[in-house]
């Protein structure tokens, strides 16, 4: 771990790679240091994936995105990071700022032409069970 899920609007499929924001959005978790300059997640472990919503309900329906002179197609997109415990308050913050940003330019034209909601959260531990089976780490952890 760490996971970052992003749930989505399915009609963004038509509008951005979603592939690019998850490359774009592991690389920035792979740059977030710690207060000691350290790596906050290990390469092996970071994961980014997008599920697109096929349906959907966002607001009031569009009445006041056409009022706005908008088209009324609300977009959403959820991004949820699931890391476990032991990153200082400062750092957690440190991450969600570098993912927003992230987040932001990626959209910024997407919100230029309609009306989108972003939502970030980042879930901490605890752990009721945490099992992994991997052979990426050793790909990364080499001396």
């Amino acid at each position: 771990m760490p996971h970052l899920v992003i749930l989505y609007t399915g009609q963004l499929d038509h509008e951005v790679s979603m592939t690019a924001l998850c490359r774009q959005l592991a690389d920035a978790m792979l740059t977030v240091k710690d207060e000691e300059a350290k790596p906050v997640f290990p390469t092996g472990g970071t994961r980014v994936l997008a599920y697109p919503a096929p349906h959907y309900a966002v607001a009031d329906g569009g009445a006041a995105g056409r009022e706005a002179g908008g088209t009324g197609d609300y977009a959403f997109v959820y991004l949820n990071v699931r890391m476990g415990r032991g990153r200082s308050e400062a750092t957690q913050q440190r991450i969600g700022q570098t993912l927003l940003e992230v987040a932001n330019a990626f959209f910024a034209p997407v919100m230029a032409q309609r009306h989108i909601g972003i939502t970030l959260q980042i879930d901490v531990g605890p752990e009721v069970f945490d099992a992994k089976l991997s052979n990426l780490h050793p790909l990364f952890n080499k001396v």
